[in-house]
């Protein structure tokens, strides 16, 4: 849900907070009053084509920010996206934030963290969608299409991915092997090579570290046996060592301790120190024995390290790295000296895996046309309430051919549309009038929600995001109007809906109603945007069905159509 919109700087608009809350949130105000210019804003968050143009004339940037609050499927996945591209997933609500600079240069933060216009393109579908004069259409792309048909039907598309991915991956494994002759051999080859130089090596996982140590103390033997030998003087062997020190007062506390018991406890501590001391001094002593001062072996120890850095600079970072891609390679040319076997199996595998693919696709497919079926006859009747006397179809597209396969099917799916008797069906997108198309793209959203069941509602629920309507009124009144007003409040039910209006039919429907105004300060236009209540909204109401001049009989009117819509 959007929970607050700000813009700074931006066209009209010096500074401007709008918080909206759940439900129907309508926009209103008098022409070029700057209603759209929220909605081109919100674009921008969604990863929307920014331009210098918009920034507020004698400001160096404009900023534009909002704050979203995620639940359930949305939150899943925007968490998902953001942790994908290196971004913290877990805070929310996600703040988004877009600066467009006048030297065309921008940036983008996602709750503070550095982002990408590409990083918002991704997570947008799950925050907002936007039907606006022919920006909607931008994002009903294939995948929306299939994806609303989907949600109508409760479709699961799971184990078709899963089928999908696995018959990929047998895919990958035979082209793999059946590369050309010329690079198989060239690969041979390499492999070969490499398979030869890690195994020479006879490498030992820990082999370098161990050689490391041994260096420096080979380097560094006569330091090491002097401080070996000087510690264990110090502690067990020289005449005021630790070790004689601790036994002379041992000594003296069990004298002590035959006349006064409590120091009993204290001579056994002394003894304990005494002895680890000792166990100290005795490891000592045998390390600085085991000391050898080799100038040969030192060399041994080099030219063996200076090989396995060789080897780790190709094939690391670490030893271990090394050691596990020799046993890459060498399972690489097991598989090419066995190639034909394996090949015969993998080709077994990719043909079971591509029948249970299509066995998983089929059905989906099979779900899907029987879904389009009632779901077009539901969208028909939406958009004939909606003063657009249409013929609507949904095509349902299979092509089982391999190049059609994905992860999501073997469908195509194409919503058809026919705005006039007589005329005939053409894809959605080609629909000219924004108007129209907005209201179709209601009657779809108002559809899926309706005919889905109990249970499939609460889906949906789950998974709904900000819907924006902009100018879905567009040459319509009357009776259509209250049509398109009652169909936004029942979607607004189980999705916070945004909409632009300037019909009086359609704003007494709302929950949260906004007036924006243009005035004329020190010079200069300014956009504001405030939220309207009680009498300040019936006069608001009174003023889009009479204009200008207010009248008793308008507000009269308006406050009537209030009472009844609310």
């Amino acid at each position: 849900m959007l929970v607050e919109l700000r813009l700074e700087n931006y066209a009209v608009i010096d500074n401007v907070a709008v918080e909206f809350a759940p439900g129907l949130n309508l926009l209103s105000g008098e022409t070029g009053a700057g209603k759209s210019i929220l909605i081109d804003a919100l674009t921008l968050l969604l990863g929307g084509k920014a331009s210098s143009d918009v920034i507020r004339t004698g400001a160096d940037k404009a900023v534009v920010s909002a704050v979203f609050d995620l639940e359930g499927k949305p939150a899943d996945m925007v968490a998902q996206i953001l942790d994908a591209n290196g971004l913290n997933g877990e805070d929310l609500p996600l703040i988004l934030r877009r600066e467009i600079a006048a030297s065309g240069r921008g940036r983008v933060f996602l709750n503070n963290q550095p982002a990408t216009v590409a990083v918002l393109k991704q997570i947008g579908p799950h925050l907002a969608v936007v039907h606006a004069q022919n920006e909607s259409i931008a994002n009903f792309d294939e995948s929306a299409r299939r994806g609303l048909l989907d949600t109508y039907a409760e479709n699961d598309s799971g184990p078709v991915a899963e089928a999908f991915a696995q018959w990929r991956k047998v895919g990958g494994s035979i082209a793999e092997l059946e590369q050309d002759e010329q690079n198989r051999l060239k690969l041979l080859d390499l492999w070969t090579f490499q398979s030869r130089e890690i195994e020479h090596g006879q490498l030992h996982a820990g082999e370098d570290e161990r050689l490391e140590t041994e260096k420096r103390v080979l380097a560094n033997s006569e330091k090491v046996f002097s401080a070996a030998m000087n510690a264990y003087n110090s502690l067990y062997e020289g005449n005021g060592s630790a070790a004689a020190s601790v036994r002379s007062a041992e000594k003296n506390l069990e004298e002590l301790a035959r006349y006064e018991p409590k120091f009993e406890e204290a001579r056994m501590t002394l003894a304990a120190a005494r002895i680890s001391v000792e166990d100290v001094g005795a490891s000592l002593r045998d390390y600085a024995g085991g000391i050898q001062s080799s100038p040969e072996r030192l060399a041994e120890v080099e030219d063996r390290l200076a090989l396995l850095d060789r080897l780790k600079r190709k094939y690391g970072p670490t030893l271990h790295h090394v050691i596990l891609h020799g046993e890459d390679v060498a399972r690489r040319l097991g598989d090419m000296d066995n190639k034909e076997e394996i090949l015969r199996e993998l080709h077994q595998q990719l043909a079971a895996a591509a029948g249970a693919y299509l066995k998983q696709a089929r059905a989906l497919s099979e779900k899907r046309n029987h879904a389009a079926r009632n779901l077009e006859k539901l969208v028909e009747e939406e958009i004939n309430d909606l003063a657009m006397k249409g013929h609507f179809k949904i095509e349902v597209t299979a092509s089982e051919q391999e190049g059609h396969w994905s992860a999501a099917g073997i469908d195509q799916v194409a919503y058809l549309i026919s705005t006039n008797p007589g005329e005939p069906l053409r894809p959605l997108e080609q629909i000219a009038s924004g108007g129209e198309l907005s209201r179709v793209m209601l009657a779809l959203n108002a559809s899926v929600e309706a005919g889905a069941g109990q249970s499939a509602k609460k889906k949906v629920n789950a998974s709904q995001r900000t819907l924006v309507f902009d100018e879905i009124d567009s040459g319509i009144g009357g009776r259509a109007a209250e049509a398109v007003g009652k169909k936004l409040k029942a979607l607004s039910h189980t999705s916070q809906v945004l909409c632009v209006t300037h019909l009086p039919q359609i704003a007494t429907f709302a929950d949260h109603h906004y007036l924006i105004e243009k005035k004329e300060l020190a010079g200069r236009s300014k956009t504001t945007v405030r939220p309207i209540h009680g009498d300040q909204r019936t006069e608001e109401v009174a003023r889009m069905i009479s204009g200008a001049k207010l009248t008793e009989a308008s507000r009269k009117h308006a406050e009537q159509m209030i009472k009844a819509n609310a």
